[in-house]
């Protein structure tokens, strides 16, 4: 029977992204990729989240990224003039990419290999964490992890999310009907996640068994305003940020939301103390 406790959720998600990480660090794509890294200005991030970043005021701040994966996106905050200085993920496989990717750009990057919910104790606190696409929806407990985001932030440091929009969870684009929802949006077990994790919208084939959480919307606030940080922002968008067979979704007279970002900064001075995970 499978381990559906946090513990046994977080295991059987690592051990599934460090089964797919031989798959993102082969062929053309991945080596134009650290050609990339080592030219100035390098940057992956899109004109949304860059403006949005930008606009901060975070040049010359410290940042960690939670859930960096091989750290393109954690590099690419150099660009805006905001200082890089960790990653955290709990997939092995991907940091050893982030290690090429932070050699190619000529950065010093600490890379944490760790379980979110059981950090190391000098991980330190930073001016920016930031979370991208697909971080969330792997985690079964949010409460605790926003938690965690909290004591990651120096007194008025700040939290960026841009991540898909739950609604788009709702979706199968390989359905015969993708235009009708497949799962509900209100959905608490997870999902089996069976095939190999990749991002070019092909089937690599069967993978390492993991668990994918819609989280509404409503949850995601909750659990960061209840962890103390204090929402700044709250933004919808109609265009996408995942694989290339949810392009469909986009451009249409009826739009649904496919993307979102969040901003939320922790209080100068601490008047709610985190709860103990």
């Amino acid at each position: 029977m499978a381990d559906l406790t946090r513990t046994g959720i977080t295991a059987a998600n690592r051990a599934a992204w460090n089964a797919s990480a031989p798959l993102h660090a082969t062929g053309a794509h991945w080596h134009q990729l650290v050609a990339r890294a080592a030219l100035p200005g390098f940057s992956v991030l899109d004109p949304v989240i860059s403006a949005l970043l930008d606009g901060l005021g975070l040049q010359g701040k410290t940042a960690v990224q939670i859930g960096c994966n091989n750290a393109r996106e954690l590099i690419s905050l150099a660009a805006l003039g905001i200082r890089p200085v960790a990653g955290i993920d709990q997939a092995g496989g991907f940091l050893s990419h982030a290690a090429v990717l932070a050699q190619a750009a000529g950065l010093d990057l600490r890379l944490i290999e760790a379980d979110i919910y059981d950090l190391p104790a000098d991980v330190g606190q930073f001016d920016l964490a930031f979370i991208t696409i697909g971080v969330l929806n792997w985690m079964p407990d949010l409460p605790a992890f926003f938690r965690v985001v909290h004591s990651l932030l120096v007194p008025g440091g700040r939290l960026v999310i841009y991540e898909t929009h739950p609604v788009l969870e709702m979706f199968d684009p390989k359905s015969p009907t993708p235009h009708v929802p497949a799962f509900s949006y209100f959905q608490t077990r997870p999902q089996d996640v069976t095939e190999a994790i990749t991002y070019d919208g092909q089937d690599h084939g069967a993978g390492e068994r993991g668990y994918w959480f819609i989280h509404p919307l409503g949850n995601i606030v909750s659990a960061c305003v209840q962890a103390g940080l204090g929402l700044v922002e709250l933004k919808e968008y109609g265009h996408t940020i995942r694989e290339p067979e949810y392009d469909i979704y986009a451009d249409r007279a009826a739009q649904i939301p496919m993307s979102f970002s969040l901003v939320a900064q922790k209080p100068r001075a601490a008047v709610i103390a985190a709860a103990s995970l």
